[in-house]
């Protein structure tokens, strides 16, 4: 399995309620968090559908790539000179997709379009599932993202020797916090990687309550930041030398299954 040649990375999460649809008061608020961020941190991690909430109300959510959210994140990016991420309700041509966006300080844009749509809020009725799994470049580093429901999908998250950073940004209910760690834990044991994850805190429109639990994990499963149930940010840096040093003297990748996705 190939590892990165790049500098350590540090990675930023902004934990915190959203104002449910309110695209605009969103835009602001998290302007004046990452009117926080260090500037030594290149990538920054805003949660799932951070400009409205988890709705299913798509003709309020939705906005297009040429909208205003889009072209905030952009120059936020540009700007901060940072890797700017999350992800937001996006309508192509009258399709709707969970659409993970990270910003380039170049002006670039990645996507990735949410796989798994969480049925039990019939999330699968309102939106298109995503059919490409995606690896984006960070500073050299190799880094996958997903989309809260995804990170219960092993096959999907699956690393196939071909990322470093598993990153997710989530809207994940505090009545199954438990699960949100346990599996933000086993995917970076099981991949050998480091994960990334941002949730969200308080309650939304829908009157579900959020928990927080962002956080970063080693590739061993380690917690490497404090445990925070409030607003505020959660910073890292990982290492390059420690993921290697890892996979060279424990190299259970070589004995990965292979396999093929069929759908």
């Amino acid at each position: 399995m190939s590892v990165v040649r790049a500098h350590d990375l540090h990675i930023t999460l902004i934990q915190t309620s959203t104002v449910w649809h309110d695209a605009r008061a969103n835009r602001e608020m998290f302007s004046r968090w990452l009117d926080q961020v260090p500037e030594s941190s290149r990538l920054v991690l805003l949660p799932e559908m951070f400009n409205s909430g988890f709705s299913m109300a798509v003709s309020d959510a939705a906005e297009p790539m040429s909208g205003p959210t889009v072209q905030w994140l952009t120059e936020q990016a540009v700007q901060r000179n940072k890797y700017v991420c999350g992800s937001l309700a996006v309508d192509v041509q009258g399709c709707v997709f969970n659409r993970f966006i990270c910003a380039s300080p170049d002006g670039a844009m990645m996507v990735y379009d949410k796989r798994h749509l969480f049925r039990m809020a019939g999330e699968h009725q309102h939106y298109v599932a995503g059919e490409q799994r995606v690896v984006m470049s960070v500073d050299g580093w190799r880094v996958c993202p997903m989309v809260c429901y995804d990170l219960r999908f092993p096959v999907w998250c699956r690393n196939r020797g071909d990322y470093d950073v598993l990153i997710c940004v989530a809207n994940w209910p505090a009545a199954r916090r438990q699960a949100w760690d346990v599996l933000l834990r086993a995917r970076a044991i099981e991949n050998q990687v480091y994960v990334a994850a941002v949730n969200i805190v308080g309650v939304d429109g829908n009157g579900v309550s959020y928990s927080g639990g962002s956080a970063v994990y080693s590739p061993e499963g380690q917690r490497m930041t404090d445990q925070v149930e409030s607003a505020g940010l959660l910073q890292h840096k990982i290492s390059q030398t420690q993921l290697k040093n890892l996979r060279d003297s424990f190299p259970v990748w070589q004995d990965a299954d292979k396999f093929e996705l069929t759908r």
